[in-house]
C-alpha cells in the first residue's frame, strides 16, 4: 500500500508543479497572440485533471499531500517570466515546456521501474496513463517547434 502512496505522491507533486508553472506562462502570454496558448491551455487542463483524481485518492488513503516547495516554485516562476521576456515566440516556449515536461515523463518512468512490481494494478495503469499524457503533451509541443 505504501509504494501505491509514493507513487501517487510523485505525480501529485509533478502536476501541482506543471500546473503553477503553465498557469504563470499563459498569464504572461495572456496579451500576446501566440498560436500556442491554446495547446498549452489544454495541456494544463489535462494537468488538472490527473491532480485532482490524484489528490482524492491520496485524501480516500488518509495520505499527506506533499506538493512542491515554495522556493522552488518561486525559482520555476523566475526563470518562465525571464525566458518569456528574452523570446517569447512559440517555438522558444515549446522548447521550454518540452524540457519541463521531459523531467518529469524521466523522473516518472524511473518510479514506474521502481514500483511496478510492487504497486496495485490499477495505480500501476494510472501513472502509466499520466506518463503516456506526458509523452503525448510532448509531441503536442513539437510542432510549434
Amino acid at each position: 500500500m505504501s509504494e501505491n502512496i509514493e507513487l501517487y505522491k510523485h505525480i501529485l507533486k509533478d502536476c501541482d508543479m506543471a500546473k503553477y508553472t503553465i498557469t504563470l506562462l499563459l498569464a504572461d502570454l495572456k496579451q500576446k497572440d501566440n498560436k500556442i496558448k491554446r495547446a498549452v491551455e489544454d495541456i494544463l487542463l489535462k494537468y488538472n485533471q490527473f491532480y485532482d483524481e490524484t489528490k482524492e485518492y491520496l485524501l480516500k488513503h488518509n495520505a499527506t499531500l506533499a506538493e512542491n516547495g515554495l522556493l522552488s516554485k518561486m525559482g520555476a516562476g523566475m526563470g518562465i517570466k525571464k525566458e518569456v521576456k528574452n523570446d517569447n515566440s512559440d517555438s522558444s516556449i515549446a522548447e521550454m515546456l518540452i524540457q519541463g515536461i521531459s523531467m518529469g515523463s524521466l523522473d516518472m518512468e524511473k518510479k514506474l521501474s521502481t514500483y511496478e512490481k510492487d504497486v496495485d494494478k490499477d495505480q500501476l495503469k494510472f501513472a502509466k496513463e499520466f506518463l503516456k499524457f506526458q509523452e503525448y503533451a510532448i509531441n503536442e509541443l513539437k510542432r510549434f517547434l
